[in-house]
């Protein structure tokens, strides 16, 4: 070939290769199995069965699901990515899981504090949920409550409330992930008026979302002080035939086991039991006052608990014995309660404050280490919830749910030990990126599934009708 024409060959490459679009980075495409997305850097708090540790890691997703896990070099090789998401930088942790919330309620924050259970209840928040709560009020506050728990790093949430057709419909349109319960209680409240209107809701309700790649509907008896044996029997009768979680309340206080008692002859736990209400799709929250009898009933028949530890302190319910449970093997997670008795939807702080509580309770430092805090509000929290198959870890398989946090912040500087960063000094603030079912929802603190502005505008204007409803207003502190 003589010069002449290699040279005119060279120039129409070079004119051929300058007329091709060019592309982005997340765009680009390279070498390795298409996928959705991949995450490339960080340390990767993997939370599986070796607790295994990986530093800069990369995850590959598709279709919602994890497909591969390992180094950065690795999956960057293997995966090309329609997004790519860099975590240089950042810690990967599983999407925290509240295992136990009341959504809407975080416009009732701040409204009644400083009170005991009972009082708290009867006196301001079931007259105030009387006189205020419609579709509306739910639609408003559960979109407040998902915007903080995404930007806390929360991936799933279970919530026990009214109109929880409407929770489940903002939570899905969030992209968020709900163990979702509507609830039935025996007197009028805001969506139904009557057991039997309960029930038919709840039926339509569950038919509605059952399948639903978000949304797990349950049905919800508020707990055994409130609802008849007759009921709570059609609710277990209701969950076996239909295959949905139940959500309640057991044992939250001192009070509630004496009253049972002297009413039933038996204990919350021993109650409910006897009546056949238990099994193994029952998520019960808080189990404060349990007996070492309790506890075994509660593992045979593989019930759920959620530990609640800020609200348990605020209203003065007590503390439950997360260690004895943990060491009898108990399905054992971590919840928030409603914001209106804890103040707020953190479970960074619920991590923190269930290692610190049970030192001091028990005098041991040594009873829940920092990994262990973490593993209730993760892996642990999934088994609770009867979801370890698909959420909880970061394992092949597994639901794509990832939180990326910030590990240049002054308080996690310098770094010894991941688990003891996380537990102990990392904070909501910290939170940089969440991603649930495969799906950025949040991408360096900006909402995407959510319109910020409005949230905080909505959350103003039900302030004032709240506290126009009311007697007087709260005061201010």
């Amino acid at each position: 070939m003589s010069k002449r024409l290699l040279s005119v060959l060279i120039l129409i490459a070079m004119i051929l290769n300058a007329s091709l679009p060019t592309t982005s980075a997340e765009q680009r495409p390279t070498a390795g199995e298409r996928v959705d997305l991949v995450v490339l850097g960080g340390s990767i708090v993997t939370m599986n069965a070796r607790r295994q540790l990986i530093e800069d890691g990369g995850i590959a997703v598709k279709g919602g699901r994890i497909v591969a896990i390992g180094s950065h070099a690795d999956i960057a090789g293997r995966y090309a990515g329609r997004q790519i998401v860099d975590a240089s930088g950042k810690t990967i942790i599983p999407g925290l899981i509240n295992g136990h919330t009341h959504i809407p309620m975080v416009l009732f924050r701040g409204l009644a504090d400083d009170l005991d259970l009972q009082d708290w209840l009867t006196k301001y928040i079931f007259p105030a949920e009387a006189k205020n709560v419609t579709e509306d009020f739910v639609r408003a506050g559960t979109r407040l409550g998902l915007a903080e728990m995404i930007r806390g790093g929360t991936t799933t949430y279970c919530d026990m409330y009214y109109f929880e057709d409407a929770i489940a419909d903002e939570t899905a349109k969030a992209g968020v992930r709900g163990v979702l319960g509507e609830t039935v209680i025996d007197f009028p409240v805001a969506d139904n008026k009557t057991n039997a209107e309960a029930m038919a809701y709840v039926e339509r309700f569950v038919k509605k979302w059952q399948g639903h790649d978000l949304i797990v509907p349950a049905i919800a008896p508020h707990a055994p002080y409130t609802v008849s044996e007759e009921h709570l029997k059609a609710a277990r009768a209701f969950s076996d035939r239909t295959g949905s979680p139940i959500v309640t309340h057991i044992s939250e206080t001192k009070r509630e086991v004496d009253d049972s008692i002297k009413a039933r002859g038996a204990s919350p736990i021993e109650y409910l039991a006897r009546i056949g209400f238990l099994n193994d799709r029952v998520i019960a929250a808080h189990v404060v006052w349990p007996t070492p009898n309790e506890l075994s009933i509660l593992k045979r028949l593989g019930v759920g608990v959620i530990h609640n530890p800020q609200s348990n302190m605020k209203l003065a319910a007590g503390v439950a014995p997360v260690p004895q449970m943990l060491r009898d093997g108990l399905l054992v997670g971590l919840g928030t309660d409603g914001a209106a008795s804890n103040n707020d939807l953190s479970m960074w702080e619920e991590m923190d404050t269930a290692a610190k509580l049970h030192k001091v309770f028990s005098g041991d430092p040594k009873i829940i280490s920092a990994q262990e805090a973490l593993e209730l509000a993760t892996i642990r929290g999934a088994q609770a919830l009867h979801l370890e198959k698909e959420i909880g870890s970061i394992e092949t398989g597994k639901r794509a749910d990832l939180v990326l946090v910030e590990r240049s912040e002054l308080n996690q500087i310098p770094s010894y030990n991941i688990y003891s960063d996380l537990v102990y000094a990392s904070k909501a603030s910290g939170v940089q990126t969440v991603i649930i079912n495969g799906r950025i929802v949040m991408q360096d603190r900006r909402l995407l599934t959510l319109d910020e502005a409005a949230i905080r505008a909505s959350a103003r204007i039900f302030r004032e009708r709240i506290l126009k409803s009311l007697s007087s207003s709260p005061s201010a502190n």
